[in-house]
C-alpha cells in the first residue's frame, strides 16, 4: 500500500515542503531514499522503538521510503513522527484519511515523546502559502508556529496523541495564540536603562544618534570608562519592531533553535560574540550551512567588545555584510542567503596599554606600538563605521550623583520621532529605510549643502585626509542630527558635530 505524507525542510531562512511516499509491499527490507543524511538514516531505530512502546510496530515487510524532492539534501532527526505515521499508514495500522491534508514534523524518543525541532516559523508559513489545512509538531514548537494568522497549529506531546486524532478517538485542539497581543506586548521597564549610567552625556547623545540614524559605531576608551555599560544600553533606545521586522527575526532566530517559548521575538537582539570567535560562526556557514552571528543579530546590535582582539580574517569577511545587509553562503549544489542588517557596536582601548586618551594616566606605549595595535584594524572596516567617539573615564563627582540621569523610554521617543522622518523621506525608496541606509544618489539628494556647510566639510576633508566613504559618512550623521533636530536642511552646527564623530581619522591616532 502506498501512502505521501508531508514534511518540511528549510534551507536558509525559507522552507521547502518534502513530499514522504512510503509504500509497504511483499518481502523483507528498510529502504530509505532521498538524499537522508545520517540522523534520517538512523530514524528507524527510533520509530521502532517508539512504536512498540505505544502498542504499534514496523511491519515485516518491504518498506521503500522516497523523500522527494529526490536532489535535495534532507538532514535532522525533525522527520521521525513523518516517517513513524507514514509507516503505520502505509501498513494499515491507522486510517489515512486526511492525512495529506497537514505538515508533520517531529523528533521521536524511544518512549514515543516528541523533541523541538528547529524552523518551525518558517515550515509555518510555507504551509501556509502552499494551502495546508494544518500543522502537527511538538508542543515546545506550538506558540513559536502559531503566530502565523490562518494556520491550525497543533502542539503535541507525544505520537500516540497524533495516531488518536487520525484514528477519531481524540482530535487534537489547535494552539491559538494572539499574534497582535503578542507583538504589542512591549517592554517599558528596560533591564539595561541609561538612567543607570552616571555623567557621560557627549556619549549618550552620541549614541542616540546612532540610534536614530542606524548608525554604526565605536567606542574608544580605557578599561573601566564605560564602554560595554553603555553598548549594552542601546537596544533600550531604538525603536520598537515592527510586525515585519518581529517575524523576519523570529525566522532567523528559529531556523537555529534559539526562540524561546513565548513564539514572537518583540525585542530586538543584542548579540557579543567572544573575540575567539571564527569567521564562519560570525558570518554563517559550515557543512549544514547556519546563520551567524551577524545574522542573528539582524535588526537588532552586534557588540564587538575589544575590537584589535579578533582576528584580522574575521573582521574581515564583515566588510561585505555591512555594505550589502545580507550575507550569501555558496555550495557546490545550493546557495543560500541570510538577512543580516544589523548595527555594530565596537569598542577598544586607545592603545596597548588602554590609557594614552586618559589624561590622568601616562602613556606607557611607544608610536611604533601604538600604530601595530591599531593597524588591526584595517582602514576599509573602519570607514564603514559611522561614527567613532572617545569615552574618557567619570569623575568621582559624577559618580556618587544621587541624581537620575534620562531614562531609556524618553531617549527612545526622540529616536523613533527621528526615524518616523526618515520613514517618510524613504517612503517610496525600496530597501532604504533609515539614513544609514542611504546609497549614494540618495545621499546626494537628501544631504545637499549650502556653501558655508560645504566649505566647512572641505576644509575638514583636506585637513584631516578623509576617504570618500568617510566623506559620505559624514553626510549620513549630519542628516540625522538634524533629523533628531527636526531641521529640512543640513546645517553647519550639524557637520561641525558630525566631523567631531571622526577621531580614529584625526592625526595622532592611525598616523
Amino acid at each position: 500500500m502506498l501512502t505521501k505524507i508531508f514534511g518540511s525542510a528549510v534551507l536558509g531562512v525559507e522552507a521547502t515542503t518534502i513530499t514522504v511516499e512510503v509504500n509497504v509491499a511483499l518481502g523483507v527490507g528498510y529502504h530509505l531514499v532521498g538524499l537522508p543524511d545520517n540522523a534520517i538514516k538512523e530514524s528507524n531505530y527510533r520509530i521502532a522503538a517508539a512504536l512498540q512502546n505505544n502498542g504499534y510496530k514496523i511491519p515485516g515487510k518491504r518498506i521503500t521510503i522516497n523523500m522527494a524532492p529526490a536532489d535535495m539534501r534532507k538532514e535532522g532527526s525533525a522527520y521521525d513522527l513523518t516517517l513513524a505515521i507514514g509507516i503505520l499508514a502505509a501498513s494499515g495500522q491507522i486510517k489515512s484519511d486526511g492525512i495529506e491534508e497537514y505538515i508533520i514534523m517531529g523528533e521521536l524518543s524511544l518512549d514515543g515523546s516528541l523533541q523541538s525541532v528547529k524552523g518551525a516559523l518558517p515550515i509555518a508559513l510555507q504551509a501556509k502559502d502552499e494551502g495546508f489545512k494544518g500543522l502537527i509538531l511538538p508542543e515546545q514548537n506550538a506558540d513559536e508556529a502559531a503566530i502565523v494568522d490562518g494556520m491550525e497549529v497543533y502542539g503535541v506531546e507525544n505520537i500516540k496523541q497524533v495516531i488518536d486524532h487520525f484514528e477519531g478517538k481524540k482530535l487534537l485542539e489547535a494552539t491559538e495564540v494572539d499574534s497582535k497581543r503578542e507583538f504589542y506586548r512591549k517592554l517599558d521597564f528596560p533591564e539595561y536603562d541609561f538612567s543607570d549610567v552616571k555623567g557621560q552625556e557627549s556619549i549618550k547623545r552620541c549614541m542616540e544618534i546612532a540610534a536614530a540614524g542606524g548608525h554604526n559605531i565605536i567606542l574608544i576608551g580605557p578599561p573601566g570608562s564605560g564602554k560595554t555599560m553603555l553598548a549594552k544600553r542601546l537596544p533600550s533606545i531604538l525603536p520598537p519592531m515592527t510586525i515585519h521586522e518581529a517575524l523576519e527575526t523570529t525566522k532567523i532566530h528559529s531556523v537555529t533553535g534559539r526562540t524561546e517559548n513565548s513564539g514572537l521575538m518583540t525585542d530586538r537582539p543584542f548579540r557579543s560574540p567572544h573575540h575567539t570567535i571564527s569567521d564562519v560562526a560570525l558570518v554563517g556557514g559550515g557543512t549544514y550551512p547556519q546563520p551567524g552571528e551577524i545574522s542573528l543579530s539582524h535588526n537588532g546590535v552586534l557588540f564587538l567588545d575589544e575590537l584589535p582582539e579578533f582576528k584580522r580574517s574575521v573582521l574581515e569577511v564583515m566588510r561585505q555584510p555591512l555594505e550589502d545587509r545580507e550575507v550569501t553562503i555558496s555550495r557546490a549544489r545550493f546557495t543560500v542567503t541570510y538577512p543580516s542588517s544589523f548595527m555594530l557596536v565596537a569598542s577598544m582601548n586607545p592603545s596597548p596599554g588602554g590609557y594614552f586618551n586618559d589624561p590622568d594616566a601616562p602613556v606607557t606605549s611607544s608610536p611604533a606600538e601604538m600604530q601595530r595595535y591599531l593597524g588591526k584594524i584595517s582602514g576599509p572596516l573602519l570607514d564603514r563605521i559611522d561614527i567613532h567617539i572617545e569615552v574618557t573615564p567619570v569623575p568621582f563627582e559624577k559618580l556618587s550623583d544621587d541624581r537620575e540621569g534620562e531614562s531609556s523610554v524618553e531617549i527612545r521617543k526622540r529616536v523613533t520621532a527621528a526615524r518616523k522622518r526618515q520613514a517618510a523621506r524613504f517612503e517610496n525608496s525600496g530597501n532604504t529605510h533609515y539614513n544609514a541606509q542611504m546609497n549614494t544618489r540618495q545621499i546626494r539628494e537628501y544631504c545637499a549643502l549650502n556653501d558655508a556647510s560645504g566649505a566647512l566639510l572641505k576644509n575638514a576633508m583636506e585637513r584631516l585626509n578623509l576617504s570618500a566613504r568617510a566623506y559620505d559618512r559624514i553626510l549620513k550623521v549630519a542628516r540625522t542630527i538634524a533629523d533628531l533636530d527636526n531641521a529640512p536642511e543640513i546645517s553647519g552646527n550639524h557637520i561641525s558635530e558630525a566631523i567631531q564623530y571622526r577621531s580614529l581619522d584625526r592625526e595622532g591616532w592611525l598616523g
